[in-house]
This record gives C-alpha cells, sequence and structure tokens, in this order.
C-alpha cells in the first residue's frame, strides 16, 4: 500500500467505516472524507473510490460479492453495491446492485430499486421497487410502475433495449411508464418478460405484460394488454400479432401451474428422503462432512418451505381471483374454472398438511430399507465415494431406488387430487 493511500484509508477507519482488508482497497486523493459517512459502511476488499463528487451515505456496503469501482456516483443511504463498474450514477435508499454490474454515466436509480447480476446501464432511469433480472442491458430507459416490493415492475433476465441503429443514430429512448403517474407510486407494474427485448425507442403504458421472448418495436399505448409477439415492421399500420387484454389476478387457467407446483415440492421432499437415507452414509467421515451435511440439508428444507409458502400465496389470491373473473369473463365464465380456484383456496390447510407429513414419512419401509442397505455395504466397500456407488449399482438396484423416491412423489400427488377432485379430469 503507497504511503498516501494508507493516510487515506486510516483517515476513513478513524471516522468509523469498516474496512476488513484495508491494503486490498484504493481510495482517490480527490474523494472527500466529508462526503463519506462513518456510520455503518463497509468497503470490502478489492473496492477502489475515486472522484470528488462521490458520495457515501449511512449504512452503505460496497463489494460484498466481488470488486467494486466507484466514480463520482452519490450512495444513499443502505445502498449495496456488490459487485462491479458504477460511475456518475445516483442512487437512492436502499438500491442493491449484483455483482459484474456496469452502471455508466447518467443513471438514478430511486428507493428500493434493484438488479440481479450483470446489469448494464446507462442513462437508465429506475423509479422506486423497479427490479431488473440477470444478464441485462437497459441503457436509455425511464421504468416506473408499481406500489411497493411486492407490487413492482419487473424486466426479466436476459432482456435487451435496443438502442442503436442501423443508421447510426441513438435517437431510441424508451418510455416505460411516466413520470406525471409514476410519482405518485399508485400506477400497476409493467412486465418485460425475459429473453425479450425493446426496440427503442417505444413507449410501454402501465398494466402491460409483455411475454418472455418477445421483441417489442412498436408502442402499447393501451393498459393491462398481454402481448405474446408482434409483426417484424416498425410501421403501425402492419399486423398486431397476438395481443389481448390482460387482468391482473384473474388467471384464465389455475389447474397446471398448481399441479405442477405440488409435483415440484413433491420431488423436493423425495430428495429430502434421498439426504436422509441415503446420502446421510457417504457424510459419516468425519465432523466436517457432518457439518457439510447439515448444511445442505438446511437449504434443502429452506427451499421446501419457499415453495410452500409460494404456493401458500397464490392460494390466497383465489377467492379475489374469482370474483375478477367473474366480472370480466361475460359469455365465457367456466364453472369449472371457478371450482377449481375453490378447492384449491378451500383445500390450501389439507395441502399443506399433506407436504409437512410426507416431509417426515419416507413411505412404506418395504419400499426402501433393502436399498438403503445396499448402499450401505456398497459403501464400505468404496471408501464411502458417493459416485463410484451410485454408478456402481445394478439396473435392478437402480430401479429400486428409483421406484421409492417416484412413490413419495406420486403420493404426495394422488393425495392432492383427492383434496381437488376437479383437478383430477384428463390427469394424466
Amino acid at each position: 500500500m503507497n504511503p498516501q493511500n494508507k493516510d487515506k484509508i486510516l483517515a476513513f477507519i478513524r471516522k468509523g467505516v469498516s474496512i476488513p482488508s484495508p491494503e486490498n482497497v484504493l481510495i482517490g486523493d480527490e474523494v472527500s472524507l466529508d462526503r463519506i459517512s462513518g456510520n455503518s459502511v463497509t468497503i470490502y476488499p478489492g473496492s477502489k473510490i475515486f472522484g470528488e463528487k462521490t458520495l457515501i451515505m449511512a449504512g452503505v456496503k460496497l463489494g460484498y460479492e466481488g470488486p467494486v469501482t466507484v466514480e463520482n456516483c452519490q450512495l444513499g443511504p443502505d445502498v449495496e453495491l456488490k459487485g462491479g463498474f458504477f460511475r456518475e450514477s445516483s442512487f437512492l435508499e436502499k438500491v442493491n446492485v449484483g455483482s459484474a454490474a456496469q452502471v455508466r454515466e447518467g443513471c438514478i436509480l430511486e428507493e428500493q430499486a434493484n438488479g440481479a447480476h450483470a446489469v448494464g446501464l446507462k442513462q437508465t432511469i429506475l423509479f422506486p421497487f423497479v427490479t431488473l433480472g440477470s444478464l441485462i442491458n437497459f441503457c436509455d430507459c425511464f421504468m416506473a410502475g408499481g406500489t411497493n416490493r411486492k407490487n413492482h415492475s419487473e424486466v426479466g433476465s436476459s432482456y435487451i433495449h435496443f438502442n442503436y441503429t442501423a443508421n447510426q443514430d441513438k435517437a431510441t429512448a424508451s418510455l416505460i411508464g411516466d413520470v406525471p403517474r409514476g410519482v405518485m407510486l399508485n400506477q400497476a407494474p409493467i412486465f418485460l418478460g425475459g429473453q425479450g427485448g425493446l426496440v427503442g425507442p417505444v413507449r410501454v403504458e402501465y398494466g402491460s405484460v409483455i411475454g418472455a421472448g418477445v421483441i417489442c418495436r412498436r408502442d402499447i399505448l393501451e393498459g393491462d394488454k398481454l402481448v405474446l409477439a408482434q409483426g417484424s415492421y416498425q410501421r403501425q399500420d402492419e399486423p398486431q400479432g397476438c395481443i389481448m387484454d390482460f387482468s391482473p389476478c384473474v388467471y384464465w387457467q389455475v389447474k397446471q401451474k398448481v399441479l405442477n407446483n405440488i409435483n415440484y415440492i413433491a420431488n423436493l421432499v423425495a430428495l429430502r428422503h434421498w439426504y436422509m437415507r441415503v446420502r446421510y452414509v457417504f457424510f459419516r467421515v468425519g465432523p466436517m462432512d457432518e457439518i457439510l451435511y447439515e448444511g445442505v440439508l438446511d437449504k434443502l428444507d429452506s427451499a421446501i418451505r419457499e415453495r410452500i409458502r409460494r404456493l401458500k400465496g397464490l392460494a390466497e389470491r383465489m377467492p379475489r381471483s374469482a370474483e375478477l373473473y367473474r366480472e370480466i369473463a361475460n359469455g365465457r365464465l367456466r364453472e369449472k374454472l371457478l371450482t377449481q380456484k375453490d378447492e384449491f383456496f378451500k383445500g390450501w390447510q389439507d395441502l399443506e398438511a399433506l407436504f409437512l407429513k410426507n416431509i417426515e414419512d419416507p413411505g412404506d419401509p418395504s419400499s426402501w430399507e433393502s436399498f438403503v442397505s445396499e448402499i450401505d455395504r456398497s459403501a464400505a466397500k468404496k471408501s464411502h465415494d458417493y459416485l463410484a456407488v451410485i454408478r456402481g449399482l445394478s439396473d435392478t438396484w437402480k430401479l429400486k431406488g428409483s421406484k421409492w423416491l417416484q412413490e413419495i412423489v406420486d403420493r404426495i400427488n394422488k393425495k392432492a387430487l383427492e383434496i381437488m377432485p376437479s383437478y383430477k379430469e384428463h390427469h394424466g
């Protein structure tokens, strides 16, 4: 560490900034100590801070996931920039951006706006709560919509705002929402589906949903529309492709969504039993292995709880969904769909109990005891090498193990259909 940088860092530390590895942090001479809060600020190794205009307020965390470079940025309270390059942009309270980001000049991210990893922004303004997925190029945009962290506008992963034309101009800024209504934080969210794109300049109205994989080339000026495809040309008189009304929370079909979620949880439950009775054998080598096993099991339990929580949230929406459906369905009203929503909502407690019961129930011992015994014998012979043991099983034993796990999945799916009998029809 050069003496000049050392003095700067020591001044930061004396002010109260936490710098766990001072020798791996670089702070420019021009950075003003008066513009840095000493209250709960943490600067992790690999961070570089430059610029006389840089401001770092209380609670800021820099570089937790990877190296961070900050140049002439203003970071409001509790901002977290986890990794990447940030230049001449402003981040208001509780903005959170993941690693490998590149946020260049002219960006404003308002309160609680956030992005996952590998987000690229320049001349971009995000209103509160707007959320960006991963691997996104979203330059020259304004985006608003939503009312809180649970009801927010979102851009799916691998999304692109096309902001450079074949004519070599960049007069392509897109307005996704607007300022006059957006500032009131009372507008419907906008959803831009993953692996899609906007060809700027376009305007997108509040409440719009542009499906995954769609390249949107036209203005969407009427709200509450679902865009699943568009024509290939910019001209407004070309065919509009597949654009239909979108009504939030109506859910025009729930069967596949519900059954696929139940089946996903059932598979996680089966995986938990595999860990409890099969993989556990391979973690009995030493205390460190047992700690590793406990960590993996904890994550698996967390995954099951998360999926149950998310499915419960969907169930709780069903009464309102049915009400909205009745209001707008007109001649398209399907009693079967109403029955499915009603059974899902009323049967939720039984569904949740079903999941919790099967988390602890591996099934009939005759389905798994001999298989587990075979695993024990093989593990003892092959020095508890998990991959060698599983690869070395005969086809007969492999089929027996798969049959046991499939029985767990099938049992949960079958019981779920008994709770919601209207879901049985044509269910394969």
